[in-house]
């Protein structure tokens, strides 16, 4: 069997995609950085924490289950641009990504029964065009941000506001599928065009 420490409806609705059955198991972590931590190194942290964080719960049931986890920080300048906590700080973070280019790092981990975690890192590089006050006063308004690492969904209204991306639309939506589909690969998983499957040989 395997678990996905996520309770993100998107990171589910990618995994079915792809044909993979699943339970979700629910973790808490600590994400914020450490000093000095690149956003790349960031993100991949905490998608390793999170896999042993599920981990750790499934050795409590004595399942020798898999668990995935995965997390996603968009980067700015240097500089981890987080999910937004007011409508005001949601429009302050859509006109820094107003016509510029972002990138959004997207770090996949798996942890084994035996303890073994094992990761993926995707980056991608996505150009905004310039966007108006009102609308981004309006999209600010609407539900859709409030949630979302960088104040927008990719898979949602935002996606009039991107004017080209360079790398892979499912890690932007918050999971790598290419590096999903590797990492269950390696653990044993059969994955086909319909189903995943796993091998116990």
């Amino acid at each position: 069997m395997l678990y996905l420490a996520s309770s993100s409806p998107r990171r589910a609705e990618l995994l079915r995609q792809i044909g993979v059955k699943f339970d979700i198991i629910d973790v808490s972590i600590d994400e914020s950085a450490q000093a000095g931590e690149s956003v790349e190194n960031q993100v991949i942290r905490l998608s390793r924490e999170k896999a042993l964080a599920g981990r750790s719960k499934l050795v409590m049931m004595n399942s020798g289950d898999l668990v995935l986890a995965a997390d996603t920080l968009i980067e700015l300048d240097g500089d981890c641009v987080g999910k937004p906590e007011s409508r005001k700080q949601c429009a302050e973070i859509l006109k820094r990504l107003s016509g510029r280019q972002h990138r959004v790092h997207s770090a996949v981990a798996a942890a084994t029964h035996e303890g073994v975690v094992n990761h993926r890192l995707n980056t991608s590089e996505i150009q905004f065009r310039a966007l108006s006050s009102p609308e981004i006063n309006q999209y600010c308004h609407s539900p859709e941000p409030m949630d979302k690492a960088g104040a927008y969904a990719i898979q949602g209204k935002a996606a009039i506001f991107i004017q080209h991306l360079k790398g892979s639309y499912s890690a932007v939506m918050g999971l790598a599928l290419f590096e999903t589909a590797q990492l269950l690969q390696q653990a044993g998983y059969k994955i086909s065009g319909n189903s995943a499957i796993y091998d116990e040989q």
